[in-house]
């Protein structure tokens, strides 16, 4: 362990403990500025520091990749393993985890994640534990609560959206909640309130309401400015989780730099990118990707080069779980690992090649 970070726990308020540790790096959403190449690079420094505290631990190779290759670090609920995959395939290191909804790697090397649906935690380079959220303690101890979206934020406080209580808090590196922004919810479900939620570089939130099967982009105040409903383009849901479930419970949405929003539809099997006047100007569907069938999209992601990586939840060994198509839909890239990862497989962090 590195000697600035000590192993005293010291409790705090609000259901967070911290050990003494450097100054965390972090920097808004990615974009094709300046700053988000930037980030890219810093990304790119940190997963690579995590195949360095890695060392010794390489096994034999299990995922395969079409493309070029790359590493991937990636959460799975149905096998609770969050694990690194580097580009030959091999398993790089592997952690015993609980559900997980949400992934981030940070700029300074640091993971943050999930164990379960109310402990939130940040991890340093060598996988010790450094910082932690408890949903469960303060004023949600006797209430149903879930966690299924959280975000570092560039001062250093992190973004932990609350379903079942439905609301956005701010906290602080010792505890403090700083802001809390409730949330509009037609139609409460603790585990689905909510999926990915994202502070944009404008300062709102933009929220995926799973159950309500809307978009809502909060401003700093907590007012709705901008609500996206996901249609169901004239089909009938239908029950499930696989490629044969159909419906409009959307997992996560991103604002691009073009001010356009990314969505990953859930179960609607596919992608959209919706113009601020609610016009789709791009999308894949289900059957789109020749030889693929989509079923729950989870997390998506814009890459300054216009090509968008979207993760195939729920679709069966037969199908890659992370995917990346360039602007004309062609598939450029592909992962899948059954051994490592199940069929429950929703977060992934991906390196460049």
């Amino acid at each position: 362990m590195s000697p600035m970070i000590q192993s005293l726990k010291i409790p705090l308020r609000g259901g967070v403990w911290v050990r003494s540790l450097p100054r965390v790096l972090v920097t808004p959403e990615i974009s094709n500025s300046g700053t988000g190449r930037k980030i890219g690079r810093l990304a790119a420094a940190a997963l690579a520091s995590w195949v360095v505290a890695g060392a010794g631990l390489v096994t034999a190779a299990a995922g395969e990749q079409t493309g070029p290759p790359r590493r991937v670090i990636a959460g799975d609920d149905s096998k609770r393993t969050v694990a690194s995959i580097a580009p030959d395939g091999k398993v790089e290191w592997k952690l015993e985890n609980g559900a997980i909804h949400d992934l981030h790697l940070l700029p300074d090397g640091h993971l943050l994640l999930q164990n379960g649906w109310t402990k939130i935690i940040e991890l340093d380079r060598d996988r010790k534990p450094v910082w932690e959220y408890d949903a469960k303690a303060g004023d949600n101890a006797n209430r149903g609560v879930e966690v299924h979206a959280f975000q570092r934020l560039a001062d250093g406080a992190t973004m932990i959206v609350e379903s079942g209580p439905a609301r956005i808090l701010e906290v602080t590196r010792d505890g403090k909640v700083r802001k809390t922004i409730p949330l509009v919810i037609k139609n409460p479900a603790v585990h689905s309130d909510t999926r990915n939620v994202r502070k944009t570089v404008s300062g709102t939130y933009l929220v995926a309401h799973e159950h309500d099967g809307v978009v809502r982009e909060y401003d700093a105040d907590g007012k709705v400015i901008w609500e996206y409903e996901v249609p169901l383009f004239g089909k009938e849901p239908k029950p499930g989780h696989g490629p044969e479930a159909f419906g409009n419970e959307l997992y996560s949405a991103i604002r691009l730099s073009n001010g356009n929003t990314l969505i990953g539809t859930g179960n609607g099997h596919g992608v959209l990118e919706v113009t601020p006047k609610k016009e789709i100007v791009w999308r894949i569907d289900q059957n789109d990707l020749p030889g693929i069938t989509l079923a729950w999209v989870t997390q998506v992601t814009r890459k300054p080069n216009g090509n968008t990586i979207f993760i195939n939840c729920h679709a069966g060994p037969e199908n890659p779980q992370i995917i990346e198509v360039d602007p004309s839909k062609k598939v450029i890239w592909t992962f899948k690992d059954f051994e490592t990862f199940g069929n429950s497989m929703p977060v992934a962090v991906i390196g460049e090649p």
